[in-house]
């Protein structure tokens, strides 16, 4: 990694290489480093972990301190995983389902149609099919019965011999239902990490992180991550009774696969013990002793040892298909089965809606550009956007992207029903840093500007009538500005220059031991400067792969692609440099396509020099 320092910029403010405005509209920024100190972090970091100075300098930029550093670099459970019983009513809800695993009462398990859900819903029925259960799972159709517990399937699962459901992923603000589901002699315990309200729902037992009294400090848990602290808690219950004299006691480490893939997905911080399972969890993804999840893998060609990418780009996405376009319980019934036949059919039927959801993903997300590009005097510091005919499925896709291209809150609104019926605006909403939308949501539920909603900090899903759509709005503006200033022009964190020569193997296998990347643990993202695009085109969905070179007579060349970039800026350059110089940004990452051993450049954003 080659240092160079930031230009200074006209206003006062360092950008690094001067790039205060990128072909992808942000400014780029040097990664907050650890301050007039780091230098000697750097060398004290060296000197004790004898790694190289490149991962050195990249963990102090990430705030990794001396004394955690060989934790960082080996995150293991037995470092970090936490009691369970630090968890607000974890005990009370882990004793009743021993209790009714031991009697043999019916347990129903009642989850969410995202990956954090279905992950989360596979796990409990697995530990609970070994243990001689049979459990009901119930995964909600997304159009028909929208988000979360609802009466009459709560009522179909009692009707069918439930007695105990364990809602996942969900239940935290379902209010009604859960009152109703008491009303039909259901126990229900609320395994969940979505953002809670001071008075929690009529249930047995309310296991959330998030839960305002709850004291243990892991409120940035996935679902997945909750139920897997469930499955310890319980296990630990069972053996202290001696149940394991009747059946093996599990493995619970077999079932990190499905944490892995949950946790990766809903794009929760890869800190703390949320590093540790993913890390633990790609060691069991690698023996592929899920038949699901290897039929999903083999579905979208992935040849390659799986990394946290493949998990939120590529499983992921077809895990989600079956709940935003087709059946709502495939992707549970995926990751439940152990019959490689009907993993390999599930496989290929999310395939099909993968597809199918792209294609609408595309559609309606063109149209939402166009509303918001209706705005013409400076758009407003949150995007809102609603349509007609739009598929409620893809909506939290669609505000992903939008918040992602404009750097603001978005919220995506499918207006669904007649005129005569009345319409009903479903929604779902992503956030930047600094404002909390889960909470936002809440708060204008509890004003009455919605018929329902909730979320956490980063995402949110909501329901609310046409009428109240201009109050709304307005009350999201005016929330946003209460949080204080938030950056608006967006930003890319640059770790470093590097050179063509520098872009090697031996580089990338370096930096795979900062790994797994996502959420709270960044990608290290480096800058080529001074490159010419030497030859480019397009391939697959909007993709634009090229050549990079110096231009200054040495042969060396790198491979590069930008992903979905055909239409914007930083594809048309790429396409149309006409030899102009360029730096550019992005990942480095191993190219072992049909069995190649090289780099390629994952490219995110250029600027012309």
């Amino acid at each position: 990694m080659d240092d160079q320092p930031p230009a200074e910029r006209a206003d006062g403010s360092d950008a690094f290489l001067g790039v205060g405005l990128s072909l992808g509209g942000r400014r780029w920024m040097p990664r907050q480093a650890g301050g007039p100190g780091e230098d000697r972090l750097v060398a004290a970091l060296a000197q004790r972990l004898g790694h190289p100075e490149v991962i050195c300098r990249l963990l102090a930029a990430r705030g990794v301190v001396l004394d955690d550093c060989a934790k960082f670099l080996n995150p293991t459970l037995r470092d970090h995983l936490p009691d369970p019983s630090t968890l607000a009513d974890m005990d009370k809800a882990a004793s009743r389902l021993a209790d009714a695993v031991v009697a043999g009462r019916r347990i129903a398990v009642f989850g969410d149609y995202d990956v954090d859900g279905g992950t989360s819903a596979a796990l409990l029925s697995r530990f609970l099919a070994h243990l001689g259960q049979a459990p009901l799972v119930h995964i909600p159709d997304r159009r028909k019965e929208g988000y979360g517990p609802n009466a009459p399937a709560l009522a179909a699962l009692r009707e069918a011999g439930a007695e105990i459901v364990v809602t996942v992923d969900c239940g935290t603000t379902a209010h009604e239902p859960l009152a109703a589901a008491s009303s039909y002699g259901l126990e229900v315990i609320v395994i969940d990490h979505h953002a809670a309200e001071p008075a929690l729902p009529v249930a047995y037992a309310v296991v959330n992180p998030n839960r305002l009294d709850d004291i243990s400090g892991l409120g940035y848990l996935a679902a997945v991550g909750v139920t897997f602290l469930l499955v310890v808690a319980i296990n630990r219950v069972l053996r202290a009774r001696g149940y394991y004299g009747q059946v093996p006691e599990p493995s619970l480490m077999q079932w990190l696969d499905l944490v892995a893939l949950g946790t990766v997905c809903d794009v929760v911080p890869l800190t703390g013990v949320n590093r540790a399972l993913v890390s633990q969890g790609l060691k069991v993804l690698a023996q592929r002793g899920n038949p699901g999840i290897a039929a999903l893998a083999d579905s979208a060609a992935i040849t390659e040892k799986l990394d946290a990418y493949h998990l939120g780009f590529a499983l992921g996405p077809r895990v989600n298909a079956g709940g935003r376009v087709g059946q709502a319980d495939l992707g549970t019934r995926l990751l439940s089965t152990d019959d490689p036949l009907e993993a390999a059919r599930l496989a290929t039927a999310l395939e099909g809606f993968n597809v199918e959801r792209r294609e609408i993903e595309a559609l309606v997300l063109a149209e939402a550009v166009a509303q918001v590009e209706t705005f013409q005097e400076g758009r407003p510091p949150i995007v809102i956007v609603h349509g007609r005919d739009w598929h409620a499925g893809v909506i939290g896709v669609v505000a992903s992207r939008l918040k992602d291209r404009y750097n603001r809150p978005a919220l995506v609104i499918a207006w669904e029903g007649d005129e005569e019926k009345g319409l009903v605006g479903k929604g779902s909403g992503r956030s930047i840093a600094g404002f909390d939308l889960g909470a936002a949501i809440i708060a204008a539920r509890q004003s009455g500007l919605l018929l329902a909603g909730g979320g956490h900090r980063m995402a949110a899903g909501f329901s609310l009538d046409p009428a109240k759509l201009a109050d709304f709005q307005a009350f999201m503006a005016t929330r946003l500005g209460e949080g204080g200033a938030i950056q608006l022009q967006p930003e890319l964190n640059i770790d470093g220059l590097l050179s063509l020569t520098g872009a090697n193997g031996a580089l990338v296998a370096t930096l795979a031991g900062l790994g797994p990347f996502g959420s709270g643990n960044s990608e290290p993202r480096f800058v080529l400067p001074r490159l010419k695009v030497l030859r480019a085109d397009v391939v697959g969905q909007n993709h634009v792969r090229c050549i990079l070179g110096s231009g200054l007579g040495s042969t060396e060349r790198l491979k590069a692609i930008a992903f979905r970039a055909l239409e914007t800026p930083l594809g048309q350059a790429l396409l149309r440099s006409d030899g102009a110089l360029l730096h550019v940004a992005g990942h480095l990452r191993a190219d072992s396509w049909q069995g190649r051993d090289g780099v390629q450049l994952f490219i995110e954003d250029a600027a012309f020099v």
